[in-house]
């Protein structure tokens, strides 16, 4: 009730002023704390000195200079202490995002581009072979990077699935899988298989597990996909093709089956008009991304912050608020990133991939939060849904949630972090439809009946807003430490009490208004061209 109802354009324009007040204050708190601990001891292992854009090291005033960051014997030296000259500094404590877009950043480039090349070379000349044609680039490039071993080692995982979906049994498919991926997961399976990858680098660990873990889900979803359409006969060689498509293997996202082999088994694909516009947005749009989040890392240390608790705690309530906030858009802003990049070749492939996971911002509900969209709709098709069924039910839906969860937590890696995480997060879903549920009995049924629409959509923004927040501690357990999290959460609810506790929660209501109202729009632009495209 009251989900599709306008409010006063004044009051969203009351919550839209508050909002922006309120960041722009604690943001500044933020800005000045990330200044002021530059020099700390702590700090020197994470903050860099330098100006750096996608990699590329610029002028760094105070400091030595070099131009090449690729070059390790020209990286600058910090001033003299008894200069105390000023310098810009960086925050690369992600080292994942540093090796992407900085060591790693040529090697990834040059592999992409020789695919999309590859592609358009092949779609030209063979259009009815590219899906082999993906295949075979993707298996030389995995050789080239791991080594033939481990490609074996795949190509063995890939070929046990494959003799499981002829015996046409779902179950027995899915524990495989299960066991495929375990084996990627625990010691000492995980120890013995990463023995097959030739060498050793910086990105070995993380290339083993990404190409390892989706390698066990999409041999999952082909051996599934073959079980419940026995008819259509798939052969080795379309789970060959599906799970060598170089874009999606290391770092995915994950597409079913299903919809991989319809979309890259069309002989001649056309484009929908505009589509190369989008394609080329998408690009820019992913470039100017990286270099807002270089940018912003040479203002806001707030990866670095929450590594030095003496420090976080001297932060005022306000930026301590905002800095766990900002943990959690970075991360959806990393995964939207990587999966830009990825997405955008995909595209010029002529496959529809998913969708960037949705804002953290706009998140307000259990329900529709996640940071990999391709996983999450992996989840949903073969374990939530299929248990779960409309999600109206308590029992099923805690099941279905359970069972979700303890295969998130084997793909993530079982550790005391992500059970902690698992089970939170498993709390905040069944809470929802629990909370909905005792919202739809008496006498809290004839009290919101009573409401009208506007007030019913105000008191709702409500529980959003603590719902908002729970979201943020839930995930801010595995996406930063434990302990962190552990003071913000003292910080807001206990020392800050009633003060900071309420401001926060009003601030938060002010944005999932403004949210709501989004969404509101947006639903009613669908309706008017879902109305446009009836025949009269």
């Amino acid at each position: 009730m009251g989900t599709k109802t306008a409010l006063p354009a004044a009051e969203l324009g009351l919550y839209s002023l508050v909002l922006s007040g309120a960041l722009a204050y604690a943001g500044r708190g933020l800005l000045e704390a990330s200044q002021d601990g530059a020099q700390r001891k702590a700090f020197r292992e994470s903050v860099r000195p330098g100006w750096e854009y996608i990699g590329r090291k610029m002028k760094n005033p105070g400091a030595g200079t070099c131009w090449d960051s690729e070059q390790p014997e020209c990286q600058p030296l910090l001033p003299p202490p008894h200069l105390n000259l000023p310098g810009p500094t960086q925050d690369v404590a992600d080292f994942e995002w540093v090796m992407w877009f900085g060591s790693f950043r040529n090697v990834i480039l040059f592999t992409l581009s020789g695919h999309v090349l590859f592609a358009k070379l092949c779609t030209m000349v063979a259009p009815q072979l590219r899906a082999w044609m993906y295949a075979v680039y993707g298996a030389l490039a995995v050789v080239g990077t791991m080594g033939p071993w481990y490609l074996l080692l795949l190509l063995g995982h890939c070929v046990g699935h494959y003799v499981a979906s002829l015996l046409g049994q779902p179950w027995l498919c899915l524990g495989l899988g299960m066991a495929s991926l375990a084996s990627f997961k625990l010691d000492p399976l995980i120890s013995w298989q990463n023995g097959f990858v030739t060498g050793t680098f910086d990105l070995q660990e993380v290339l083993f597990q990404g190409g390892s873990g989706f390698t066990a889900l999409r041999c999952t979803s082909f051996a599934l996909e073959s079980c419940a359409h026995p008819d259509r006969r798939y052969s080795l060689a379309d789970l060959l093709k599906y799970n060598f498509y170089l874009p999606f293997f290391f770092f995915g996202p994950i597409m079913t089956f299903d919809r991989f082999h319809a979309q890259v088994s069309q002989v001649e694909p056309v484009r929908r008009e505009g589509e190369l516009w989008h394609i080329r947005a998408q690009a820019g749009l992913s470039v100017a991304a990286i270099i807002a989040v270089d940018i912003f890392f040479h203002f806001f240390y707030i990866l670095t912050i929450p590594s030095d608790l003496k420090f976080a705690s001297r932060l005022p309530d306000s930026a301590l608020a905002a800095l766990a906030y900002s943990n959690l858009v970075y991360d959806w802003v990393k995964a939207a990133v990587l999966f830009g990049v990825v997405n955008t070749v995909a595209r010029l492939d002529h496959l529809d991939p998913p969708q960037p996971p949705k804002c953290i911002t706009a998140l307000y509900i259990f329900a529709e939060t996640h940071f990999d969209r391709g996983i999450n709709d992996w989840l949903c098709k073969y374990v939530y849904d299929h248990i779960g069924g409309e999600h109206s039910e308590v029992i099923p839906e805690l099941a279905a949630s359970v069972a979700t969860f303890a295969v998130t937590t084997l793909w993530l890696g079982p550790c005391d972090i992500v059970y902690l995480w698992s089970l939170l997060n498993c709390f905040g879903l069944n809470f929802e439809l629990w909370v909905q549920k005792l919202a739809e009995r008496e006498p809290l049924a004839h009290i919101e009946a009573s409401l009208s629409e506007q007030m019913s959509r105000r008191v709702r923004g409500i529980f959003g807003a603590m719902n908002f927040w729970a979201i943020i501690m839930y995930n801010l357990v595995s996406l930063n430490s434990l302990e962190f999290t552990e003071l913000v959460a003292r910080r807001l609810l206990l020392s800050g009490f009633p003060q900071t506790t309420l401001a926060v929660l009003f601030v938060t209501y002010c944005g999932v208004q403004l949210v709501k109202e989004r969404e509101r729009t947006l639903a009613l632009e669908e309706e008017q061209n879902q109305d446009k495209l009836k025949p009269e």
